[in-house]
């Protein structure tokens, strides 16, 4: 796929809340890119995958949390970025997961590509997500999150 080139590959992200509320983020940096950020668990909808299945799927190889914390309640978010040199131009859908407490995350069943470039991840109250050094992903992801939450 070359850079003028867009790329629509459907996907779905997971926005975990845990019982203080606050949103666990993964930090990912782009190697072609040079650009680290911050973005809710998911990833790619693998052929003959319902949305909710990739969600469940990719909370819990990316997290090690369970795939049912994953409810029925999403919104649509529009999405363009650029990862490893690819431009992409979609609409996602991010779910809710809410726990209780604060789980333990232990990424677990990274693909090679994930591998190289996860960073870590956090747990933040909204208030803390607009004063992170790196950038969101999506940019208006609290607006998403407050969305979400209001659902359910």
């Amino acid at each position: 796929m070359s850079d003028s080139e867009v790329s629509d590959r459907p996907a779905a992200r997971v926005v975990c809340v845990d019982g203080r509320g606050r949103i666990l983020l993964m930090r990912w940096h782009d190697p072609v890119g040079g650009q680290e950020f911050w973005e809710p668990p998911g990833g790619g909808i693998d052929r003959g995958e319902t949305p909710a299945e990739a969600a469940r799927r990719e909370l819990a190889e990316e997290t090690g949390l369970p795939g049912e914390a994953v409810l029925d309640r999403w919104v649509p978010v529009r999405r363009e970025f650029t990862w490893l040199g690819v431009r992409y131009a979609k609409t996602e859908r991010f779910y809710l997961a809410r726990f209780t407490g604060t789980p333990e995350v232990a990424p677990g069943a990274l693909t090679s590509e994930e591998d190289g470039t996860y960073r870590g991840f956090g747990w933040f109250s909204p208030e803390e997500l607009a004063g992170l050094a790196d950038p969101l992903e999506p940019p208006d992801l609290v607006a998403v999150v407050s969305r979400l939450t209001l659902l359910g």
